[in-house]
């Protein structure tokens, strides 16, 4: 069946309002505005010419927290609600690349993510999963290189091969240096790991995601929707150039690339701000990159709504603002969505907490009616007034950048950093002087809070993740473990791609700290200096 063919059946379907009114694929104001089309350049209007007409967006919850069991009894929980994609957290030593046993470890095992600490926990946490159909995200970064090789191994193990892999790294380094700090690596070695990674991915995982450049932190650290639409552009002009210099084509990378943003309470602007991000990338990737393949002229993306926006004065009023954040994320056009819970300003998701922010994405999907027609936001004076707008001021930002040298040297100097601190501080005083209303909070108060049922991690996951990683080291073959993270070392002292040599320590059982290690003796470690 040809695309045109495909087209025209989904198109027989009939859609209808409660009325039993019928609603077109698209609406436009004349014959000129078909420029603006859903599905062609510059994607203002929708990357699909369809969109969720013919399929919803991925709805991905993020999950994880204590140990691999725990992890997997909660995304068989999701999926069997009705989640249709996997999105993993993971705690701060494996984050940062320490092992459970490490000193530096203590009291953080387990506590806003799953501990993975080698090959057995990623085959534990995934035990069950079919990984040939199952998408899965991964928000992991520094040491990202490493658990896609867990994931790779645990899929080879089971018959899946890399080529049927599909999913996401976050594998965004660079907005780790300005808003998250779960950086190990100077900023030079840990693009270079970046690039390796991606280089890869193309050539042997080609259905993943290797990055998903991500403006979600900047906007939660303070930024504004035109500095978060703009700072992540920036960057993802570095990682392009970063794979283009080691040698790639541009159509060869490009169509994997993907994006993570923030959706927040200002409902327009951030409806605006999508449509946005999506024009002046395909811009950019066409005009300054010349790309030729139309998919690596697509910014694809997965949305989140707003954990800082959330709450912990009554929490059940977070379950509204999860939906209007929701809302504007479909309306935005987004192709993967995470609601947060209610819970989530007390603790990590409950399970009861998580699938009522699941529901939330189905009644929106499914009874809303939003959905039946492709951009049902275009038309509207304000919001083309708030894209104008948005527009120049991203344009504006990206031509300051460049003239500074781009994102590391803008980082470097500190550029990102103070222009998120000031707009931060403005919303602080804002809300601190009743200029800024949040119900609950400085308005509308109650004395009297009702208790919540919030999810606490047992701080015996420690002692098990410690006594796991001592039994794994006496049990494996620690002579084989030593040759493959020798030979990784001496990788990454040459200019070959680490990712091979990833592959055979994580097969070998080296631990995610072990590996981490060896980088370091390689690369170091960064510290940033005090920008004030």
């Amino acid at each position: 069946m040809t695309s045109k063919q495909k087209t025209i059946k989904i198109e027989e379907k009939k859609f209808v309002t409660d009325s039993n009114i019928s609603v077109k694929r698209v609406y436009k104001k004349t014959k000129k505005s078909n420029k603006e089309e859903p599905g062609n350049f510059p994607y203002t209007r929708g990357i699909h010419t369809g969109m969720y007409r013919e399929k919803f967006w991925t709805m991905r919850q993020y999950s994880g927290f204590g140990d691999a069991r725990l992890t997997n009894k909660r995304f068989k929980f999701m999926l069997e609600r009705g989640q249709t994609g996997l999105s993993m957290a993971f705690d701060l030593p494996t984050q940062i690349g320490y092992d459970p046993d490490s000193p530096q470890s203590e009291g953080e095992v387990g506590k806003v993510g799953v501990s993975i600490a080698s090959l057995k926990d990623m085959q534990t946490a995934f035990d069950g999963i079919p990984l040939g159909k199952v998408s899965t995200s991964m928000t992991i970064n520094s040491t990202a290189s490493t658990l896609l090789a867990y994931y790779i191994t645990v899929g080879q193990s089971r018959g899946v091969s890399s080529k049927q892999l599909r999913g996401t790294t976050q594998n965004d380094i660079l907005k780790e240096y300005i808003a998250r700090n779960t950086y190990i690596y100077p900023p030079h070695p840990s693009m270079r790991l970046v690039g390796d990674m991606i280089a890869y991915c193309a050539e042997k995982v080609p259905h993943w995601y290797p990055i998903s450049i991500s403006g979600y932190h900047m906007r939660e650290a303070g930024a504004t929707a035109t500095q978060e639409a703009a700072f992540t552009i920036a960057n993802a002009i570095e990682y392009i150039q970063t794979c283009l210099d080691r040698g790639l084509k541009i159509d060869d990378f490009a169509p994997r690339l993907s994006f993570f943003f923030c959706c927040t309470m200002e409902f327009f602007e951030e409806v605006a701000k999508f449509r946005i991000v999506r024009k002046v990338y395909a811009k950019i990737l066409k005009e300054k990159f010349h790309a030729k393949n139309q998919r690596s002229l697509q910014l694809k993306f997965h949305t989140q709504t707003s954990g800082e926006s959330l709450t912990a004065q009554q929490p059940d009023n977070n379950i509204v603002r999860v939906a209007i954040q929701s809302m504007a994320a479909v309306l935005g056009g987004t192709q993967s969505l995470h609601t947060n819970s209610k819970d989530e300003a007390l603790a990590l998701p409950s399970q009861e907490a998580a699938k009522i922010a699941l529901r939330t994405q189905q009644i929106v999907a499914h009874e809303s009616g939003i959905t039946k027609t492709v951009d049902p936001m275009a038309g509207s004076y304000y919001l083309e007034y708030l894209c104008d707008e948005i527009e120049d001021g991203v344009w504006e930002y990206l031509k300051k950048i460049e003239k500074m040298g781009g994102s590391i040297k803008s980082i470097e100097k500190g550029f990102f950093q103070s222009e998120i601190r000031q707009n931060a501080y403005r919303l602080k005083k804002e809300i601190d002087n009743d200029q800024r209303i949040i119900v609950g909070v400085n308005k509308f108060q109650e004395k009297a809070e009702s208790q919540q049922d919030l999810l606490s991690i047992d701080d015996k996951i420690e002692i098990q993740q410690n006594k796991a990683m001592k039994k794994l080291k006496q049990s494996r073959d620690n002579k084989k473990v030593e040759s493959a993270l020798s030979a990784m070392k001496n990788a990454a002292e040459s200019d070959r791609n680490v990712m091979p040599f990833i592959l055979d320590s994580v097969k070998a059982y080296a631990s995610t700290g072990e590996i981490s290690n060896t980088f370091r003796e390689v690369f170091g470690e960064y510290r940033p200096k005090e920008v004030f």
